[in-house]
């Protein structure tokens, strides 16, 4: 039966098989999209590492594209070759990497801190400590004391979370 289906309706046949989230589901179909659109609505089936290549390079040179939004990329079409299409892509080498930061940004200085609890009267103040770096409800209840790095003045953020419920959102 997949042989008469879409191509994004199998990429969603084989994520649903396989008890992916329906967010996986949208993005890898966006992805598969953006690839085929990106080479002029050839089928993926005349397309092969090469393509792929192309395709993850511009990401990261044309579309200045972060190593995470590449990687998501990467994965959504190694998941459609493999899966969808029964191809294996032999390793990809030649792709431009998108290059990854640095460093973590610095939060709050140890000057900062201080002038802040010195200016807040009432227990207001931890929401506002909490909330005004742009900390989440459970990326502050995970903070641990090794996390605050006094020398460099920074606090690490390690376990960033992405908002799940209204809670987190306030």
């Amino acid at each position: 039966m997949t042989g008469k289906l879409r191509l994004l309706d199998q990429v969603r046949e084989q994520i649903r098989l396989k008890h992916y989230s329906i967010r996986t589901e949208r993005v890898y179909c966006e992805w598969v999209r953006r690839f085929i659109s990106f080479h002029n609505y050839r089928h993926p089936v005349e397309m092969g590492a090469s393509e792929v290549e192309a395709f993850l390079s511009n990401l990261a040179v044309a579309r200045l594209a972060s190593a995470s939004t590449q990687n998501q990329a990467l994965a959504a079409l190694l998941f459609f070759y493999k899966e969808v299409l029964r191809q294996d892509l032999h390793w990809i080498e030649e792709v431009v990497r998108a290059k990854k930061p640095s460093r973590l940004p610095v939060v709050l200085s140890i000057e900062e801190v201080q002038w802040i609890l010195i200016q807040m009267k009432d227990e207001s103040w931890l929401i506002s400590l909490l909330y005004g770096p742009g900390m989440r409800l459970m990326e502050a209840i995970r903070l641990r004391v090794k996390d605050v790095d006094f020398v460099q003045q920074e606090t690490l953020i390690r376990y960033g979370i992405q908002s799940l419920s209204p809670l987190d959102r306030l």
